[in-house]
C-alpha cells in the first residue's frame, strides 16, 4: 500500500489545529489507551483512527456542511487568516521536484482527501473505539472533579432512550425499521444511554434497530456497572433480570414501581417507607437465561409511598434497603424553596430527568437528529459517535467554566456554550496552541459560565409530543410539579 508522508504529515497538523480547544481532554495518550481497549489500530494513513475522530467531531460541529466540505473546513480557516498551511511553502508552491511527474505517481501534489477515501476509511472503524474513547475521558473526569460524579459513596447514574429519525434511504429502514405503519415511514434507530446525573456527561451508550426491545439493549449498558453505581431508570426498565443483573455487579438501582404489582410487605422501616419481597408471578425465560441459573425465586426490595398534590400517588423501588444510607426524604423529595428563598435541590430519584434534558441537548440544540448524512449503517454509526463525543466535551468545558466561576454545571446554557464555541472557534484554530491555553480557553470559560440558567421550582411542562393526549386542557401545562 502507497504512503504519503507529506500527506500524512499534514493532515496530522491540521487535526492538531482542530482540536486545540480541547487538547487538555483529548490527549494522544487517551486516544492511545482507547485504541488499545478497542484493539484498534491507529495507523499511519492520512485518515488514520485520530484523523476519523476529529472528522467526526467537526462533522457534528457543521451539521450544514456536506462531508467534502468538511474535509477541507479547517484548511480554508487557515488559507483565510493567511497563515502558512500545509499547502503552502516559502514561495507558495508545492516543492519542486527534479524531473517529470509520472502520471501513475500515486503521491499528488494536492493534500485534499476524497469525500470517496473519507467514506471507505469511516467504514473500516470499529464502532468499539468511540465507546472505549468515552469509557477513558469518563475515567479522566471522575479522577479530575469527583464531586460531579459521585453521590454519597455512589456513582450516580441514568439511564434511558431514545428514537432518532434518520434519513429516508432503504437500506436504513431494512436495518433499523421504523416506528408506526405506512408507505411514508421514516427509519428510526433506537438509542440507549448511560449518563452522569450530577454533570450529564455520556458514560456508555448503544444504537440498535427497532426490534431490539429496550430492556435487551440495556442489558448490555448495566453488564459494566461497577460497585456502588446507583441507576436511576424509567418504569419501562422493570425488569426482574435487569434487577438481578445490577445486584450482581454490586451495583444499585432506584425505579418507580410498575403498575400491578404487589409486593409482600416483609417489614415498616418508617412512614410510607417499607421492605418488601417480590416474587414474580412469571418470569420471562430470556431474561432468565441471559441473567444466569442462580436467579432466585423472589427479591427484597425496598419501597418509598408519595403523592404530589394534584398528581396520582407513586413508589419508587430500590435495593438500597437501609434507610440511614439514603432516607425517604432524600429519595422523594421536591425541588422547592426554603423561607429565605433558596432553591432546595429535587430528591434523589426525580434527578432522572436530566437525562431528557440530556437527550433534547443533543438531538435538537447540537442538531444530531435531522442532520445525519449517511446512508449506511456504518456511516450513521459513526456520526452519532462524533455527536456523543463533542457532547461530551462541550459538557466538560461547562465543568470547568462552572467551577471556575463558582457555578454548577446543570445552571449552565448548553445552547450558549455551544454558540460560543462556534463563535470562537476560527481563533481556537488559527491561533498557536500556547495562546488557544493562555487566553482563549480562559475567555471561553468565562463567557460559557455567563449563561446561566435560573431554576424555578414547582414547574412542569408537558412534552411536545403530549399535545395530543391534552387536547382541551392543553392551557394547563404549567402546574404545580415535580423537579428541576
Amino acid at each position: 500500500m502507497f504512503k504519503d508522508e507529506r500527506r500524512d504529515n499534514a493532515w496530522q497538523q491540521l487535526r492538531q489545529r482542530g482540536l486545540q480547544v480541547f487538547a487538555k481532554v483529548l490527549t494522544p495518550e487517551a486516544m492511545q489507551a482507547a485504541a488499545q481497549g478497542a484493539n484498534v489500530r491507529i495507523g499511519k494513513s492520512a485518515l488514520n483512527a485520530c484523523t476519523l475522530v476529529w472528522l467526526g467531531i467537526v462533522s457534528a460541529l457543521h451539521t450544514t456542511k456536506n462531508f467534502a466540505e468538511v474535509l477541507t473546513v479547517t484548511l480554508k480557516l487557515l488559507d483565510d487568516y493567511q497563515i502558512e498551511t500545509p499547502h503552502s511553502q516559502k514561495a507558495g508552491r508545492p516543492p519542486k521536484r527534479r524531473g517529470k511527474r509520472s502520471k501513475h505517481n500515486p503521491h499528488g501534489a494536492s493534500l485534499d482527501v476524497t469525500e470517496e477515501a473519507f467514506v471507505q476509511a469511516r467504514r473500516k472503524l470499529s464502532p468499539e473505539l468511540w465507546m472505549w474513547l468515552l469509557l477513558t475521558l469518563g475515567e479522566s473526569f471522575q479522577q479530575q472533579h469527583p464531586e460531579y460524579v459521585h453521590w454519597k459513596r455512589f456513582r450516580l447514574l441514568m439511564l434511558d432512550g431514545s428514537d432518532i429519525a434518520l434519513p429516508r434511504w432503504k437500506r436504513l429502514l431494512d436495518y433499523y425499521g421504523a416506528a408506526g405503519s405506512g408507505q411514508a415511514r421514516t427509519p428510526q434507530a433506537r438509542m440507549l444511554m448511560l449518563a452522569s446525573a450530577q454533570s450529564r456527561l455520556p458514560w456508555r451508550y448503544t444504537v440498535v434497530p427497532q426490534s431490539c426491545h429496550e430492556q435487551t439493549a440495556a442489558r448490555e449498558l448495566l453488564q459494566h456497572l461497577a460497585a456502588n453505581d446507583l441507576v436511576l431508570m424509567d418504569r419501562g426498565f422493570w425488569s426482574y433480570g435487569l434487577f438481578w443483573l445490577i445486584q450482581q455487579r454490586g451495583a444499585y438501582f432506584g425505579i418507580r414501581l410498575r403498575a400491578g404489582v404487589s409486593p409482600r410487605r416483609v417489614k415498616r422501616l418508617g412512614y410510607r417507607d417499607e421492605l418488601v419481597e417480590w416474587t414474580p408471578a412469571k418470569r420471562s425465560k430470556k431474561h432468565c437465561s441471559w441473567a444466569g441459573t442462580g436467579l432466585p425465586g423472589s427479591i427484597r426490595l425496598r419501597v418509598i409511598r408519595y403523592q404530589i398534590p394534584g398528581f396520582r400517588a407513586s413508589a419508587v423501588v430500590t435495593n438500597v434497603l437501609d434507610p440511614k444510607e439514603i432516607s425517604r426524604d432524600e429519595w422523594v423529595r421536591m425541588a422547592s424553596c426554603d423561607q429565605r428563598g433558596r432553591v432546595l435541590e429535587a430528591g434523589l430519584y426525580h434527578r432522572r430527568w436530566e437525562i431528557e434534558t440530556l437527550f433534547h441537548e443533543l438531538k435538537v440544540m447540537q442538531g444530531m437528529e435531522g442532520s445525519l448524512r449517511s446512508r449506511s449503517p456504518q456511516g450513521i454509526e459513526f456520526e452519532i459517535g462524533g455527536h456523543v463525543l463533542l457532547y461530551f466535551l462541550v459538557r466538560w468545558l461547562m465543568v470547568e467554566a462552572a467551577k471556575e466561576h463558582q457555578a454548577h454545571p446543570l445552571r449552565l446554557s448548553f445552547k450558549h456554550a455551544l454558540e460560543e464555541l462556534e463563535d470562537l472557534r476560527p481563533l481556537l484554530v488559527t491561533s498557536s496552541l500556547q495562546r488557544v491555553q493562555s487566553v482563549l480557553l480562559p475567555k471561553l470559560l468565562a463567557r460559557i459560565a455567563k449563561h446561566r440558567i435560573s431554576v424555578r421550582p414547582g414547574r412542569h411542562y408537558h412534552r411536545p409530543g403530549d399535545d395530543h393526549k391534552l387536547g382541551k386542557y392543553r392551557t394547563r401545562s404549567k402546574t404545580t410539579a415535580i423537579q428541576t
